[in-house]
């Protein structure tokens, strides 16, 4: 790396670094105060507490991460022509692409870390957050969520689980299955179980209990007694994945890219309007982390123009685009949810729309 690209490098993470701590101390602060009292009298550990605060934070990341990055762009194009470092640098016949690499290499790196904290930390640690918020700050109360139902529509299989064994859904304690006969018919079978295990792709059962029906309804002896008799047995019709589990017990808010198009794919008796505001959210939730490069994209030029014509005017003009920018996304939230507009169409097409305006500001600017 050439000392200059060093030097904008420092120049930028500095300010970067201030303004992600102030808007993390900001949300700490405005959560302490609501939740400051039950903190202290619940005698929960320090790491818990911190734990809840960075999990609580997870899902709004993505909005303070742009913000920081826009401020920090501001103010470190704001000094370089508030000190004429900028006119130096190109006097120099450096262009104005490599003084901005830096800072789009730090927006790059940002958005792959908001890429991790969506699809990685929050799905584990955000919804730990509100239920040990729930529990009043105390670990012993909180349990496990139960009283989980799953329905296989096309299969015609419907679960009944006590709780999860563990936090993946590879174990689930109190189990039924309702099995039916296919295209709607009377019930084939239940099967219930203390305990079922996913072990190499198959589902294997503890002490099942099976217990078969006619055409009718009625109760009828099993037809395959030894096997039925079977301690710990495996059944490998039943084809649903822990992940099934997961995402039936958890806020759709908190779900993963990958996790939120997996449901779209297995479930099928989804449709309509519900299906639209899905895959509205998916692909949003899937373009959400490119504001970083757009918002730097933008705050560049705006910055270069606060160091030459007015510090107010730059600052207004790159907080009036930073708004615009999620006014679009919210209005395309908007009419996505109407039906005014495809849903795909309606996640993208403001990061295009910004996109084009922010490459136009700074072609200007070269």
């Amino acid at each position: 790396m050439r000392i200059l690209s060093r030097y904008i490098l420092k120049e930028y993470l500095v300010p970067l670094g201030y303004c992600l701590t102030g808007f993390i101390s900001i949300y700490v602060l405005f959560e302490l105060f609501g939740s400051f009292s039950r903190i202290i009298a619940s005698d929960a550990g320090a790491l818990a507490i911190a734990r809840y605060f960075c999990g609580y934070l997870g899902p709004y990341f993505h909005y303070l991460a742009p913000a920081a990055l826009m401020l920090a762009a501001l103010y470190t194009m704001w000094s370089f022509c508030r000190h004429s470092e900028l006119v130096a640098m190109r006097a120099n016949g450096i262009s104005f692409a490599a003084i901005a690499a830096p800072m789009f290499a730090v927006a790059l790196a940002m958005t792959g870390f908001v890429y991790w904290v969506n699809d990685v930390y929050v799905p584990k640690s955000a919804q730990w957050a509100v239920r040990f918020k729930n529990a009043r700050f105390s670990l012993e109360k909180m349990g496990e969520q139960d009283d989980i139902i799953f329905r296989n529509a096309d299969a015609g299989r419907t679960w009944t689980v006590d709780g999860f064994g563990d936090r993946d859904g590879y174990v689930l304690q109190g189990v039924k299955v309702a099995v039916d006969r296919p295209h709607g018919g009377a019930r084939l079978k239940t099967v219930t179980a203390e305990r079922a295990e996913y072990l190499d792709g198959v589902w294997y059962f503890t002490k099942p209990k099976v217990q078969h029906y006619d055409s009718t309804g009625s109760e009828v002896a099993t037809p395959t007694p030894a096997l039925d008799r079977l301690p710990f047995r495996p059944f490998e019709e039943f084809t649903e994945k822990p992940l099934d589990f997961i995402l039936q017990n958890r806020p759709w808010q908190y779900n993963s890219v990958g996790d939120m198009f997996h449901f779209l794919k297995t479930r099928k008796d989804i449709a309509g309007e519900q299906r639209q505001q899905y895959v509205y959210d998916a692909y949003s939730r899937l373009m959400a982390p490119w504001a970083c490069v757009l918002i730097v994209l933008i705050a560049i030029p705006a910055g270069v123009a606060s160091g030459r014509q007015s510090v107010f005017k730059g600052i207004m003009s790159a907080l009036g685009m930073f708004f615009a920018f999620y006014g679009l996304v919210i209005g395309g939230m908007v009419l996505a949810n109407l039906g005014w507009l495809w849903p795909i169409p309606a996640a993208v097409l403001p990061y295009v729309i910004f996109a084009a305006l922010g490459i136009r500001m700074f072609w200007k600017q070269r």
